[in-house]
């Protein structure tokens, strides 16, 4: 897979000094142009098999202070203006209607629809398809733009995947909805409880922490159905409440009843069923935004925090209260160039009182959109009270964005009830990537991303939009 790599990397370096002129719709050569965009294409969606399965022009933000002057010297050009940018549908267009003139009264649609082609050692091969939109609700100044994604999938070791999730602004902002709703055959990676290491006094307690972080499969039916509702009450501030019912059936292990794994400990210890239950609750957030964009922010914040407070008489297995949090920030580092961006992410989340489902535990990936993390396996960190921190640089490569690209770094930590607390240990990841831009009116970026940590855990993850 490294090798496969580092082939794609040369590849796309090499193509970063010729895509200009593959672009430029006057050129002579029509036809060799045809064929090198082609080639392009097939390139983006050849890179995406190795990759693990995971989801008008805007103000530009002049800071007082610009941290990068010689940055800021060396790029002249203003902010490229929607029209000028060059995306996906631009490409497809140029390759298969070169000579039709593109209609620039048309309104274009808000909805990217690409194949969902993955792979790892965990899911196997992946094939499917996914589709993400994103449209301003009505006419009032300052609505957020609403964005929605669907997908269905199937892999080569039976899992099947299905889901819609939306986060949509009705006009002016007054009312909010998230929600989403899932259905699965899934595989959920168990690579034990905690960050890593922690104090044994038990052969289970070692198996339960597992610091070689050895992984297991665990097979389940999965559902989920989640809503909430944020109303306006003051600018860019939300109060809102919903509901989230989490079940899983059919629970089993991939090495049978007979070998202990840290999902049986963790069950035995805390009274759940090995072979399902339902983890269902009411939601209580406040919310705060002020992002100029949800698919890709140049500048802005934004914070939700709440509690999940499970309750046995709406059909969860045992009550439960947890308290969550959502914080990011957004700086421009330019204001003759906004997409020089430093991004950073906090997210977390905590058990009060009660106990959660193994499954449902916080951990690595295991944020709204399934997207921290990156380096490490879904769930390869977990506890009942967990940490995770990211940075991300993001620039462009091409004057028509057409590519950009990230590079990121992350940290995380958690408690794992036997004598480790959470902010003791941290163990990092990082990485670097690629933007492919799907869809200019929406920010809609294809990411290819390679990321690593420790335990020689490593690879190629792929994703529509930013990881946050």
């Amino acid at each position: 897979m490294t090798i496969a790599y580092r082939n794609s990397i040369l590849i796309i370096g090499n193509l970063m000094f010729t895509i200009p002129k593959m672009i430029n719709r006057r050129t002579k050569n029509r036809q060799y142009n045809r064929v090198v965009r082609l080639f392009l294409i097939l390139l983006i969606l050849g890179v995406s098999d190795l990759a693990y399965g995971q989801i008008g022009a805007p103000p530009v933000d002049s800071l007082k202070a610009d941290s990068l002057r010689k940055v800021k010297d060396r790029l002249k050009p203003t902010a490229v203006p929607v029209s000028q940018q060059y995306d996906f549908r631009d490409l497809v267009h140029d390759i298969f209607t070169p000579h039709k003139q593109p209609d620039s009264t048309k309104k274009r649609s808000g909805i990217t629809v690409i194949p969902n082609v993955a792979s790892n050692p965990t899911i196997g091969s992946q094939i499917g398809i996914k589709a993400v939109a994103g449209k301003v609700l009505g006419h009032e100044p300052g609505t957020l733009l609403s964005v929605a994604a669907t997908s269905a999938s199937i892999t080569t070791k039976g899992i099947i995947y299905f889901y819609i999730n939306h986060n949509v602004f009705t006009p002016g902002n007054r009312w909010n909805f998230q929600g989403s709703l899932v259905a699965a055959k899934s595989v959920s990676p168990d690579n034990g409880l905690g960050i890593g290491n922690g104090n044994y006094s038990s052969p289970a307690d070692i198996i339960l922490s597992d610091p070689t972080r050895k992984a297991y499969g665990i097979h389940s039916l999965y559902f989920n159905l989640r809503e909430k509702v944020y109303k306006k009450i003051a600018k860019d501030l939300f109060l809102g409440a919903g509901l989230s019912f989490d079940i899983r059936r059919n629970i089993t292990t991939n090495v049978g009843d007979t070998v202990l794994t840290p999902y049986k400990v963790y069950n035995e210890r805390y009274g759940f069923s090995n072979s399902g239950y339902s983890s269902n609750g009411f939601l209580f957030n406040i919310e705060y935004t002020t992002r100029d964009n949800q698919n890709r922010a140049y500048k802005g914040v934004y914070l939700d925090a709440g509690f999940r407070i499970n309750q046995t008489w709406i059909g969860s297995t045992k009550n439960a209260v947890q308290f969550n949090y959502d914080f990011r920030k957004y700086f421009s580092l330019s204001s003759s160039n906004p997409q020089h961006v430093i991004a950073f992410w906090n997210w977390g989340a905590a058990v009060v009182t009660g106990q959660l489902p193994y499954l449902e535990l916080p951990g690595t990936g295991r944020d709204g959109a399934f997207r921290s993390g990156r380096g490490y396996l879904n769930s390869f960190f977990r506890g009942t009270q967990f940490d995770y921190t990211e940075v991300e640089y993001r620039f462009p490569i091409l004057r028509n964005n057409f590519l950009s690209g990230v590079a990121f770094g992350n940290l995380q930590t958690a408690n794992d009830r036997l004598g480790t607390k959470i902010f003791e240990t941290w163990q990092p990841g990082g990485g670097a990537g690629l933007r492919v831009l799907f869809d200019k009116t929406t920010r809609t970026n294809l990411c290819l991303d390679y990321a690593w940590g420790k335990y020689n855990s490593k690879g190629f993850f792929l994703g529509l939009n930013e990881a946050f």
